[in-house]
């Protein structure tokens, strides 16, 4: 039962990847742009998913469950719109100058203004962690096949990550929109002179890569604290998944991202069980990056080529 368990964590955790590894796999391999401020916006996503909470719940009678689980999922929606709203005036303000530059001019803007929102989380936000309780529907366990038990957040959690798959595997492949962005990540030249408007194209793209980051970050809040800097960690993971996935494809993103969330979790499970209490971490910490490291041996472009999905 707790093996049991433990795989579907480490599945809920892919899932939560995905959301971040699809948003700056898009990114990559649309714009070829460097964006190391994708975990500044999981973090302002969270922040914004949480006070949007606490300010809501002010206004509703916490006996109901009902009212303080619909205002937790509109505080999700505003989280999400606020955060596509902030990545959409990045882009148009500081961004679209630096498509142009090198990969190093990328990495130089986008540290600056990682270090810029972990400052300014604090005097928006301030510097005490912010805890969010889980939607009261969804505090007691749910029984998923006889005699084991999950927690029914968790499986929210893994439910609405692959309705998102979902539906971006729907929006690449079947729309319009999807066409466009699968164009302009094969030839951006050819799609701007066929008369697409390319930069309001980049500027959707950006803002869907930051919606999904913060749709990540608002529904990890009630398993964790909200506080400054709890999008450099996950940033770690999500670069690990998109290089294993191929940069550009999404199907590698998501079965990427789903591998690293197992090794990750079942490694912190089983190997201090079976090494002992001080290796046992110790090469759990090392798991995925053994796993990345054994994946680009065979395949050094990934699992997906770019283009591949």
């Amino acid at each position: 039962m707790l093996f049991a368990e433990q795989v579907l964590n480490g599945i809920q955790f892919g899932i939560m990847l995905f959301l971040m590894a699809a948003g700056l796999t898009l990114i990559f391999g649309i714009m070829d742009f460097v964006n190391l401020i994708h975990g500044s916006l999981y973090m302002m996503g969270a922040f914004f998913g949480a006070t949007s909470f606490e300010w809501l719940r002010d206004l509703t009678d916490w006996a109901d469950p009902n009212a303080v689980t619909l205002l937790f999922v509109v505080a999700v929606l505003l989280g999400v719109a606020m955060t596509v709203l902030l990545s959409a005036i990045l882009e148009r303000a500081i961004f679209r100058r630096l498509y142009v530059g090198s990969h190093l001019d990328h990495v130089l803007a986008t540290f600056g203004l990682l270090l810029f929102f972990n400052e300014f989380a604090k005097i928006l936000f301030g510097s005490e962690p912010i805890n969010v309780p889980k939607p009261p529907l969804l505090i007691q366990p749910v029984e998923i096949i006889p005699g084991i038990n999950y927690s029914s957040y968790r499986l929210a959690i893994t439910v609405v990550g692959i309705a998102v798959a979902i539906g971006l595997y729907l929006l690449i492949s079947r729309t319009r929109i999807g066409m466009l962005i699968r164009a302009g990540a094969s030839n951006r030249e050819m799609v701007s002179g066929l008369g697409i408007n390319i930069n309001r194209l980049y500027t959707l793209v950006f803002g869907l890569g930051g919606g999904l980051a913060a749709l990540a970050g608002i529904m990890t809040t009630p398993l964790t604290s909200v506080q400054v800097g709890i999008g450099e960690e996950i940033m770690i993971l999500t670069f690990v998944v998109i290089v294993i996935g191929g940069i550009g494809s999404i199907r590698g993103a998501f079965i990427a991202s789903i591998g690293i969330g197992i090794i990750d979790t079942m490694g912190r499970f089983l190997l201090p069980t079976f090494l002992g209490y001080t290796a046992g971490p110790a090469l759990a910490s090392m798991a995925i990056y053994l796993a990345m490291a054994a994946v680009l041996f065979i395949r050094p472009q990934g699992l997906f080529a770019a283009g591949r999905g």
